[in-house]
């Protein structure tokens, strides 16, 4: 079992390794979405100049993409600790261009899981009998991503899923438009548009800032760990945002449909979602950033709510607390808390603070999640609590982090063959200690240890005395 361990880690660290040893032919590019410190580390390794020792040339190789789009977060390396698309007067506008980029991620994952669930016995098989696993690689997940630039500030962008345990056919994430400059050539508007941002079209709901640092399907480029938050507080919603930034300040009002698909059909069953984000972001000094922000979510009546249900990619552990009849595409998003049932209306408000000093960040999360579905006449809340701090060195090029997350509220009573009561709060906590490497900066390679546990869960529920750990390694290219 050692041995296989090994040659398992072996073959998914060659591609990395191979490409640490060509590092020596690394070059610059632009760093539009960074501040002046972040900027400093991140093209320390994007950059490196070599002398031809025959003629004393000085080339220039590049080891990232250019960018050529306006307000444009690159899906690599550069794109650390950037959140909202920034407001960049550093690309010239000259004319039409788009921009193809792609990220792939793959783990090997070494996972165990138990429970003291009673059986449930349905069709003469134990519905709390957990699948048996044991190590080996998931399922590859791979995006897509097309950019294209359209008038001068007016940008177009395009996210599709190549491969995603929940769907094994091709499709489309999200598709928007990023207005920063007007396209009307005006004195007002064009000063009112150097603080405004229009956001428009099918898109990620910014509700919170974990969803900018979470790893999105084939894109972990982000996330100092593999999995994601227990609550994953993202979806993508049809609708429009407006931006307002200045000095570090920054404001934001959106209204979009409240689910994936958008709709018609049903008006008396749906209403607007609205949100807000009120925040500051700023450099104070070459060593210190601050950024804290507060968000809030409001839909009251929806055919089915996706706030806290719409990434439908699925996570990064395959088939943890799962019976034996689970599938990994039916089963995507195990170890996650999705079952809360907040289908019709939905409440919430959280805050994240995040601090990067030198190579030392943290960054937390608080939301409380307040919903109903349509036959429940009173309403249920949920609370999420994460803090993660992460040690960036050697140039930004590797990290250590750690963090915690718990999750904590009542779930919905259900009936039938397998009904379960639920008369008080249940609860899950996760703890995970990581480490990673930039190889180059479109190639990461990380590994998590991870450990989960299930409180108060009813008997009859299959997390009954759930526990899950172990590790999972991850590799992951993205540009």
């Amino acid at each position: 079992m050692k041995t296989t361990i090994k040659v398992s880690l072996l073959a998914l660290a060659m591609p990395f390794a191979i490409a640490s040893a060509q590092q020596q032919v690394a070059s610059t590019d632009h760093a539009c979405c960074k501040t002046a410190a972040d900027s400093a580390a991140h093209l320390m390794h994007a950059k490196k100049m070599t002398t031809d020792s025959a003629n004393g040339a000085i080339a220039v190789w590049s080891l990232v993409p250019p960018i050529a789009i306006q307000n444009f977060r690159p899906a690599d390396k550069r794109g650390l600790n950037v959140f909202e698309s920034p407001k960049d007067e550093g690309i010239p506008f000259t004319g039409f261009r788009y921009n193809i980029g792609a990220s792939f991620r793959q783990q090997f994952q070494g996972l165990e899981h138990k429970n003291n669930a009673a059986p449930v016995v349905v069709g003469g098989v134990n519905a709390n009998q957990l699948v048996d696993i044991g190590r080996g690689f998931n399922l590859a997940d791979a995006n897509l991503n097309l950019n294209m630039q359209l008038a001068d500030g007016i940008r177009v962008a395009l996210t599709s899923y190549m491969s995603s345990k929940h769907h094994s056919e091709f499709w489309v994430k999200d598709g928007y438009a990023l207005i920063d400059k007007s396209p009307i050539d005006h004195p007002i508007l064009n000063n009112i548009m150097k603080y405004t941002t229009l956001k428009l079209g099918h898109y990620e709901t910014n509700y919170g800032d974990q969803h900018f640092r979470r790893s999105d399907n084939g894109n972990g480029m982000f996330n100092p760990f593999v999995g994601n938050l227990l609550i994953d507080a993202f979806t993508t919603e049809v609708g429009g945002e407006v931006y307002f930034r200045a000095k570090g300040m920054l404001a934001m009002a959106g209204l979009n449909s409240g689910t994936i698909n958008g709709g018609i059909t049903a008006p008396d069953k749906r209403t607007n979602a609205y949100l807000g984000k009120l925040g500051y972001d700023k450099q104070l000094n070459q060593d210190l950033r601050v950024r804290l922000t507060g968000s809030y979510y409001k839909n009251d009546k929806s055919t089915s709510n996706t706030l806290l249900t719409g990434d439908r990619a699925g996570h990064s552990y395959d088939l943890v607390m799962e019976n034996t009849a689970a599938s990994l595409t039916a089963n995507a998003w195990s170890g996650q808390m999705r079952s809360m049932g907040f289908s019709n209306s939905v409440r919430a408000y959280g805050f994240n603070p995040f601090l990067k000093w030198q190579g030392v960040e943290f960054f937390g999360t608080y939301d409380n999640f307040k919903g109903k579905s349509l036959a429940e006449p009173t309403w249920r809340t949920w609370t999420q609590y994460a803090g993660e701090g992460v040690y960036r060195f050697w140039s930004e090029k590797m990290y250590v982090a750690a963090r915690t997350n718990t999750a904590k509220g009542q779930l919905l009573s259900t009936t039938g063959a397998t009904a379960i009561t639920y008369t008080g709060d249940v609860s899950t906590q996760r703890n995970a200690l990581s480490a990673g490497w930039y190889v180059t900066p479109v190639m990461l390679l990380k590994g998590e240890y991870m450990k989960q546990d299930f409180y108060r869960f009813p008997a009859r529920d299959i997390r009954s005395g759930g526990k899950i750990q172990g590790f999972v390694f991850e590799g992951v290219v993205s540009f």
